[in-house]
């Protein structure tokens, strides 16, 4: 009881505590609001939103619903073998992106014309847009160093727990990759978005990162 206490305490304590929650809280946001378009254009996202929502419309519930149920099983094991990557980022991610990313689609299905998101080229430029923005938010939640969402610690605990002697990297791609294929079973199609997406987040978190930890929280 008393180290998880102290590691309370260190979380709160850590340098730059308030600049990282605000750093956060605004690519949590943003991350919702990207995510929108994206599913909108249906171009390809993330394999967790692919997943998630291709079993969201199966069951016929809102994918923030259905995102937050998964991630509240996912949490029990992230309190059972890994709660070092607990953070207000792991809450903030499970309750809040899905919801956001629900109520923009429905203000855009409200408020702008459908072909937009059906026709080239502006179906084309929306993804291209919206693709780059939600890169740049999802490294603005990760390197404000906050926590990580359960779906995400899954694979670091397997790797520190299970398959120690198999490498980190390995192990990402082969959950990703049976993440996408439990939405392929369930009818989902995967497209480009899914592949950019794993080419260009690696690089571009490092690059937020740098700026970051230079301009935000002069480290």
């Amino acid at each position: 009881m008393n180290n998880l206490m102290q590691n309370v305490k260190n979380y709160f304590n850590q340098p730059n505590f308030k600049k990282r929650l605000i750093v956060m809280n605004v690519g949590v946001f943003l991350m919702g609001f990207f995510l929108s378009f994206l599913i909108k254009v249906d171009l390809g996202t993330d394999p967790c939103t692919f997943m998630n929502w291709t079993v969201s419309e199966r069951l016929g519930i809102l994918f923030g619903t259905w995102q937050l149920l998964l991630n509240s099983v996912l949490f029990i094991f992230v309190i059972l073998f890994g709660r070092n990557q607990i953070g207000l980022g792991t809450i903030a991610n499970m309750v809040f992106i899905g919801y956001i990313a629900n109520f923009f689609k429905w203000l855009w299905e409200k408020t702008i014309p459908e072909h937009y998101f059906t026709d080239m080229p502006s179906r084309a430029v929306i993804f291209v847009l919206a693709l780059l923005f939600f890169i740049i938010s999802v490294s603005f939640y990760i390197n404000a160093n906050m926590g990580v969402s359960p779906y995400d610690a899954m694979p670091q605990i397997i790797s520190e727990k299970v398959l120690k002697k198999v490498p980190y990297a390995v192990i990402r791609i082969a959950y990703d990759l049976l993440v996408i294929v439990v939405g392929v079973v369930l009818g989902g199609k995967p497209n480009i978005g899914i592949l950019l997406m794993a080419l260009f987040l690696g690089p571009v978190i490092t690059v937020v990162g740098k700026f970051l930890n230079k301009h935000v929280f002069h480290l």
